[in-house]
């Protein structure tokens, strides 16, 4: 006999199959049910017809064929099918942009005041590797124990912001200020920032020679960056130096752990979040090639999309987020 729960996941998978058949069968278009759109936005998110089926607990096939009558109805091929999976269109793209935010808001209303709504309750978030180990996920574990899935993204902001625009992520922690249409972001801590180097590299620079004036003197050291864009040592040199930072880094990892063990092995030298280097300067692995009286400091920002704030999981990351981030500065 089967149980109970593979009871209610076929009941739920044949009500999916039998809507959908319900409208085919009628001889005409007749009325588009809003619950498919929420079926849209999962094939989105998932990327997978059959992730998207599993998530919503229905057949496959009943997600193909609301697919395939949205398709009609709108008149545009939404999705083209691969070995791995579906590729949205450009057209599915802006139908996401324009129903995530009412498909969220539908599932709060059903959530909130009839117990049901989104049942996968999923948080997909953005962030550099190194706030994702350190902060986010220490705060944020306590939502696992509320049936929340939490699919992690680690990037560069540039990225990751481009990610939550086209609706492939939910929240997203940026150490650049995003300026894009239909994003929402607040300032969520400030950190220091350091120029370091290791104590075998340090020692090669003349005492004295490297001032607050004379930042040339670095021009033969290689650069190692998290990115080529060099956001944190572009900010450090026009606050410290008053000048340009070098046109190019030498050596690029987009992870700021792996660069601070390139610069500990005498790559190079670098700028990165101070709270990093705690452990190497008590350790004596880690120098400061300067220390200014007041240290650069660079805000990292909490965004998501507009209307997104609505859904429940997103909310409530968003406010411990906000509330742990004032105790990080």
């Amino acid at each position: 006999m089967p149980s109970s729960d593979t009871q209610g996941t076929n009941s739920t998978a044949q009500r999916g199959q039998q809507a959908t058949n319900d409208t085919m069968d009628e001889g005409g278009p007749g009325p588009l049910n809003p619950v498919w759109l929420r079926t849209f936005v999962e094939v989105y998110r998932a990327g997978s017809f059959g992730k998207a089926a599993r998530r919503l607990r229905i057949s496959q096939p009943a997600v193909t064929q609301q697919i395939r009558v949205l398709e009609q109805r709108a008149g545009v091929r939404l999705f083209v099918r691969h070995a791995t999976g579906s590729k949205p269109t450009p057209a599915a793209d802006q139908l996401a942009r324009d129903a995530e935010g009412p498909v969220a808001a539908l599932d709060f209303v059903l959530e909130q005041h009839f117990g049901i709504g989104d049942q996968t309750r999923r948080l997909r978030l953005g962030a550099p590797s190194d706030l994702i180990s350190d902060r986010i996920l220490p705060v944020l574990a306590s939502m696992l124990k509320d049936r929340v899935e939490l699919c992690t993204t680690l990037a560069q902001s540039d990225k990751l912001l481009s990610q939550l625009v086209s609706g492939q992520l939910d929240i997203v922690v940026a150490r650049t200020r995003p300026r894009l249409k239909g994003i929402t972001a607040l300032p969520l801590y400030d950190e220091e920032c350091s120029l370091v180097a290791s104590p075998d590299l340090a020692r090669t620079i003349p005492e004295g020679l490297l001032t607050y004036d004379t930042p040339h003197v670095l021009a033969d050291y290689p650069l190692v960056a998290f990115s080529e864009s060099l956001p944190l040592i572009d900010h450090y040199w026009w606050s410290v130096f008053h000048a340009s930072s070098p046109a190019a880094p030498d050596v690029v990892v987009p992870d700021h752990r792996a660069v601070l063990a390139a610069v500990r092995a005498s790559v190079g030298i670098t700028v990165v979040p101070t709270y990093l280097c705690a452990d190497d300067f008590a350790r004596g692995t880690l120098v400061h090639l300067l220390k200014p009286e007041i240290p650069p400091i660079t805000t990292t920002y909490l965004a998501t999309r507009e209307g997104d704030i609505t859904r429940p999981q997103v909310s409530a990351a968003h406010s411990k987020l906000l509330e742990c981030g004032r105790t990080w500065n």
